[in-house]
């Protein structure tokens, strides 16, 4: 009877001390966590730089100097001071969760292209996630530069609070424009920039 028990049990204690021996192995190396999307958007050094064929702020009552406010940079690097921007820019206050924002986006790609190195465009991506934003300027084709601001200091400085928010300064670092009627066209973004900027950019129609 105890070697007939002794028969049952032995694959039993067989099965218990493989168990026990896999459990005992050391682990093997992590698996390799995947690498960080690259960003999209432009790096934020240039800011500080008078864009390369700057044009003079146009005449007229001078407008209100940007907030002194820093924001960090979405690709990282030194935080940018607003006040040390140099104009003529336009800087766009947006949010991935907003349809507008999403709208009038890839127009303001456009202009960052048909500037020629006479304004910037500056992006102020405002109470929203770094994935949202992330996604979206890869699904836009965004690559001018980013600024973030987590909650909404920059529209609380400003004593505004949409979204989309458009702010127009000039060579002198003036707030000459505030715009927050919705969604901006190309064409609307060249009338704003020609009367507030003096400076003349091109539609797709080539006016």
């Amino acid at each position: 009877m105890n070697r007939r028990l002794a028969y049952l049990l032995a694959p039993l204690l067989l099965v218990v001390a493989g168990c026990t021996a896999t459990a005992e192995q050391p682990e093997g190396p992590a698996p390799a966590t995947r690498a960080e999307r690259p960003s999209p958007f432009a790096d934020c050094a240039t800011l500080t730089a008078a864009p390369a064929s700057a044009v003079p702020a146009p005449n007229g009552t001078p407008g209100d100097q940007l907030p002194e406010l820093t924001l960090a940079c979405f690709t990282g690097g030194a935080p940018v001071a607003l006040r040390d921007i140099k104009g003529p820019a336009v800087i766009n206050v947006w949010a991935s969760w907003c349809p507008p924002c999403r709208k009038e986006l890839p127009a303001f790609q456009r202009l960052s292209e048909r500037a020629e190195g006479r304004l910037q465009v500056i992006g102020v991506n405002s109470r929203d996630s770094r994935g949202g934003a992330q996604s979206i300027g890869e699904d836009f084709g965004v690559r001018f530069p980013m600024l973030v601001d987590q909650g909404d200091a920059f529209e609380r400085a400003l004593e505004r609070n949409a979204f989309p928010l458009t702010v127009l300064v000039d060579g002198d670092g003036r707030i000459r424009h505030t715009d927050s009627t919705g969604a901006l066209d190309d064409v609307r973004l060249a009338e704003l920039v020609r009367r507030y900027l003096g400076v003349e950019v091109r539609t797709e129609q080539g006016s």
